[in-house]
């Protein structure tokens, strides 16, 4: 049948409608309450499932992953989001790839952009200011930008600053040898920035760098098993551990800032600190002290 087609014409695909289609290919018909077992042609859900959970026709959910209809209403987002059981994270990008999708002639190009890559004199002001609390500006492509004293005392050890103008959070977890030995959970640091890469790619299809990144990553065997390129991210892990050469076993709290130019501000506060100092709550746009 030709509803049963995950792949028809793909070039014509959004990012909207490529998350839509590999998403029914990931569920199984017990996850979304239907009846399991049968053979099935393809894997995941058929589109006559979701269509029918969704409460839109077949042939209209078919338009949507061909990227036929770009101009879905928020009302079919939302029941097409409920449908594919998206968590909160997934729902709010899916919503956003919905938005965008097919705007491309209003929207700037999402190819190399150099800005993404500069860190305002301002926020090189929040860093230093943060001292001695270890803190680091990071770039969507997961490149550390801009870091404070603290954070490079500690980096250094780590063999993050090897080189220096290359910096990058991700290549160093999955390419350097320190890593796996001094970061206590690694898995979980892994799969988070895995997803955050996804993230990214998603929203800047057209990124060579990110592309670029990915490809060289995809040469590691624990990443290219982590990589899922339409799974999105959970907030950072709140807690990050290092086994570290040089001050033994070290607990941050992880906090972060949003900045412009798709930038955050990471925050690496020691544990002890934490429990003692009044607590930094970061919400986007500003920093409160409660």
């Amino acid at each position: 049948m030709a509803g049963e087609d995950m792949t028809d014409r793909p070039g014509a695909r959004s990012a909207f409608a490529e998350l839509l289609v590999a998403r029914r290919a990931e569920l199984r018909p017990e996850d979304v309450g239907l009846p399991g077992g049968g053979r099935r042609r393809t894997p995941g859900l058929r589109r006559e499932e979701v269509a029918v959970l969704a409460g839109v026709s077949a042939d209209y959910l078919a338009r949507l992953e061909q990227g036929r209809d770009t101009n879905p209403s928020m009302a079919v987002v939302d029941a097409l989001g409920t449908a594919l059981r998206f968590n909160d994270t997934e729902r709010a990008h899916f919503g956003w790839l919905a938005l965008t999708t097919g705007s491309e002639s209003r929207c700037p190009s999402t190819a190399f952009d150099p800005v993404l890559d500069q860190v305002p004199a301002a926020l090189r002001s929040v860093l230093d200011a943060l001292a001695p609390t270890p803190a680091f500006a990071l770039g969507p492509r997961a490149n550390v930008l801009a870091w404070n004293s603290a954070w490079e005392d500690l980096a250094a050890p780590l063999g993050l600053l090897d080189d220096p103008d290359q910096v990058n959070l991700a290549v160093w977890t999955f390419r350097h040898p320190l890593a796996r030995t001094t970061v206590t959970d690694w898995a979980q640091f892994a799969d988070y920035l895995a997803d955050q890469l996804a993230r990214t790619r998603l929203r800047r299809p057209d990124d060579e760098r990110i592309a670029a990144i990915i490809a060289f990553l995809c040469t590691e065997p624990e990443f290219a098993r982590r990589w899922q390129p339409h799974r999105l991210a959970e907030d950072i892990p709140s807690l990050l551990g290092f086994e570290h050469p040089s001050r033994g076993t070290l607990t941050f709290t992880v906090q972060t800032l949003s900045a412009d130019r798709d930038q955050q501000v990471v925050i690496w506060l020691p544990r002890e600190a934490a429990a003692r100092a009044p607590e930094l709550r970061l919400v986007p746009g500003r920093a409160v002290v409660g």
